[in-house]
């Protein structure tokens, strides 16, 4: 490379040093015009997507973006873990801010229906302390349900317990619903004061809400209707997912370790007796004086 070139690339070089540097005191200029104008900006959340009243707001409905203080709606939120679950109070455009008075709790002012996935229906069945884990089950909860049901008439009836459903979700739990804030506000015996309870120990409430298969729910409804303490329920671990095989259903035999008869099954009766068959009249018997020897028989 001769002189010339040399001294060409240092310009060169030199004059796009010097134009990355004019560029970058401009844009700080007009940085500072900028924040001095609207303020400095913040990080808000705000709608990726159109959001209908008393629908329920997940993760994938909000986008995070920086916004000048200027343009920022008091009381904006910021992080998107103050929002994720609770449900709009008035319908909500895509790219409009999220404040907190377009919010609600999930609670009963707002209802469950919407905590109720597609296809799916919303049942509430009583539960006691012995069928219902000493009132343990809280709302979010997976439970297997149990159904012990008469079968039979008379001298064959019998009691038999098998599984009904598998991982149900709890909905609620009395009035404390899923994502719901744990507390609620109930008047004292003289109706002047209120008093905050918490509900993460609430042991008050005398039923729980699942989510089942329309058929799940015309199961309940049969032994609701005909003997609703006959239902008992188990708590699961919340990440067991797995679906058990149905086992048989267990009776006062199988839990005794005794044959068990299936009395259901008709009784065959044993076929009757058949009578020996008589020669016919007309066969004249054998020879009775024959001797066998050898080659074949031989008349005496």
């Amino acid at each position: 490379m001769g002189p010339n070139e040399s001294r060409n690339l240092v310009i060169s070089i030199g004059a796009g040093i010097f134009a990355s540097f004019m560029i970058y005191s401009y844009s700080q200029e007009k940085k500072a015009e900028y924040d001095k104008q609207y303020g400095d900006t913040k990080r808000i959340v705000i709608a990726k997507e159109d959001i209908a009243e008393m629908q329920t707001v997940y993760d994938n409905m909000l986008e995070t973006v920086e916004r000048p203080s200027k343009f920022i709606e008091p009381d904006a939120i910021q992080a998107t873990e103050e929002i994720v679950g609770n449900v709009a109070a008035v319908p909500i455009k895509k790219g409009q801010q999220f404040v907190r008075s377009r919010l609600l709790t999930p609670g009963p002012d707002t209802g469950i229906s919407l905590q109720v996935a597609p296809s799916k229906r919303a049942i509430t069945i009583p539960i006691d302390e012995v069928r219902g884990i000493a009132k343990l089950i809280r709302p979010g909860d997976r439970l297997d349900i149990y159904a012990a049901v008469d079968t039979g008439k008379g001298i064959n009836q019998r009691r038999e317990v098998q599984v009904l459903m598998q991982d149900v979700v709890v909905l609620a739990t009395g009035l404390s619903v899923v994502n719901n804030i744990p507390r609620i506000f109930e008047v004292d015996s003289s109706g002047k004061n209120a008093q905050q309870i918490a509900l993460t120990g609430d042991s008050k409430y005398t039923t729980i809400t699942v989510e089942s298969s329309p058929k799940e729910a015309q199961d309940l409804i049969y032994i609701l209707s005909t003997s609703p303490g006959n239902l008992y329920f188990t708590l699961r671990n919340p990440n067991d997912r797995v679906a058990l095989t149905r086992q048989p259903a267990s009776t006062a035999e199988s839990v005794l370790g005794r044959p068990t008869a299936n009395l259901d099954s008709p009784v065959i009766a044993a076929p009757p007796p058949v009578a020996p068959i008589a020669p016919p009249s007309n066969v004249r018997p054998p020879p009775q004086n024959q001797n066998r020897s050898r080659g074949g028989f031989k008349r005496l």
